[in-house]
C-alpha cells in the first residue's frame, strides 16, 4: 500500500510529515476546477478535494491511500482562491483588511471502495492595514499561490490579529480532522511515527 498526496502544496507535504507519515508519494492531479456560482465555500473545498482525489485514484492500485485537500478563504459570502495577479492579490488583502474571514478546507481520502470527503472551517481576522504595507507584503511574492493572498505560516502571520478553530486549517491541512478520518482507515499515526 503506498499513501499518495494528491497535492504539490510545500505546506501539505510537511504537515503531512509532521503528522508522522513517512515515504508517501506526492502526485498533482489535473482536475476542472470549475464550479457553479454561489455554491458553498464548504460545498467548494469538498467538490474540489474530491475530484482531485478520484483523478488520482483512477491511476493508483485499489489499495493505495490517496489523500486530497482543497483551500478556499471566503469574505461574506464569497470565495477567494488564489490571485491571478499583484493588483488582485491587492484587491484580496485591501478585502480582508479589518474584518473577519474564514478559511475552508475539503479534505478526501480514497482507499478502494471506501471515500470519506468533510471540511474543516477555522475564523481568521485581520488587523487594519495599509496600503503600503499591503503593497509591501505583495512585493515579497508570498501572497501570489495562496488562497486569498496570504500565509499565515509566514509574513501573512503579521496580518493576523485573531483565529477561532484550526490553525492547520489556515495553513492548507486540518490535521485534527485529517488524523480523525485516517483513524477511520485503520491507520494510528502514533504507531506510525513510531518507526
Amino acid at each position: 500500500m503506498d499513501i499518495i498526496l494528491a497535492s504539490q502544496s510545500p505546506r501539505r507535504k510537511e504537515l503531512l510529515g509532521q503528522m508522522g507519515l513517512r515515504g508517501f508519494k506526492i502526485t498533482s492531479p489535473e482536475v476542472d476546477e470549475t464550479v457553479e456560482e454561489h455554491m458553498p465555500p464548504a460545498q467548494v473545498v469538498e467538490e474540489l478535494s474530491r475530484r482531485k482525489a478520484l483523478a488520482v485514484a483512477g491511476h493508483a492500485d485499489p489499495d493505495d491511500l490517496i489523500i486530497a485537500a482543497d483551500t478556499v478563504v471566503a469574505l461574506e459570502g464569497a470565495v477567494l482562491g488564489k490571485p491571478a495577479d499583484q493588483r488582485e492579490a491587492f484587491a484580496m488583502l485591501t478585502a480582508l483588511s479589518g474584518n473577519r474571514h474564514y478559511v475552508y478546507t475539503g479534505l478526501t481520502v480514497i482507499q478502494g471502495d471506501q471515500v470519506v470527503t468533510q471540511h474543516e472551517c477555522t475564523t481568521v481576522t485581520f488587523r487594519e492595514l495599509e496600503p503600503e504595507e499591503i503593497s509591501h507584503y505583495i512585493a515579497t511574492g508570498e501572497p501570489m499561490d495562496k488562497a486569498g493572498a496570504y500565509g499565515i505560516q509566514g509574513l501573512g502571520a503579521m496580518l493576523v490579529s485573531g483565529i477561532e478553530g484550526d490553525y492547520f486549517n489556515v495553513v492548507g491541512l486540518p490535521i485534527f480532522r485529517l488524523s480523525r478520518i485516517l483513524a477511520g482507515f485503520g491507520l494510528d499515526l502514533f504507531q506510525m511515527a513510531d518507526h
